[in-house]
């Protein structure tokens, strides 16, 4: 499906190429504040990919409302899309939730989602960007 390739740019490509927020949330592992970002109430049908590489991360169709404050997803499109990492960080024990193809800090991901999976993917809205889905056809929406 995707372009597996890694992205590599420098520290000041990727200033240059995201906002100030992207940036600290992606690059430096930052957390926006819950219930603050552009996509955790977002209930359009899309696509939901990377911010820094592009990559199509997660589908509206596994999208659920957690009361958490940031987007959640139960899976990614692909297993391959998300990578995982340890992150002791803040005197806490969870698990990262890593973009496999730029390394772009996503969020978490935690053991108490809904079926199928029983994950919650807890993504910040700034590690993201939204295609909706296209209407097309007769009559349109």
């Amino acid at each position: 499906m995707a372009d597996r390739e890694k992205v590599r740019k420098s520290e000041d490509e990727w200033r240059r190429e995201l906002t100030p927020e992207q940036y600290h949330v992606t690059r430096e592992k930052g957390t926006e504040r819950a219930f603050s970002g552009a996509l955790w109430d977002n209930k359009q049908a899309g696509t939901y990919r990377c911010a820094g590489c592009g990559q199509e991360l997660f589908s509206s169709d596994t999208k659920f409302e957690s009361g958490s404050g940031w987007p959640s997803f139960y899976e990614p499109v692909e297993v391959e899309a998300v990578e995982t990492d340890e992150d002791t960080s803040h005197g806490m024990q969870r698990t990262e939730a890593l973009c496999s193809r730029c390394d772009a800090h996503l969020g978490h991901v935690f053991p108490d989602g809904p079926r199928p999976t029983g994950l919650r993917y807890c993504i910040n809205s700034a590690a993201l960007t939204f295609d909706a889905a296209d209407e097309g056809g007769a009559g349109g929406g």
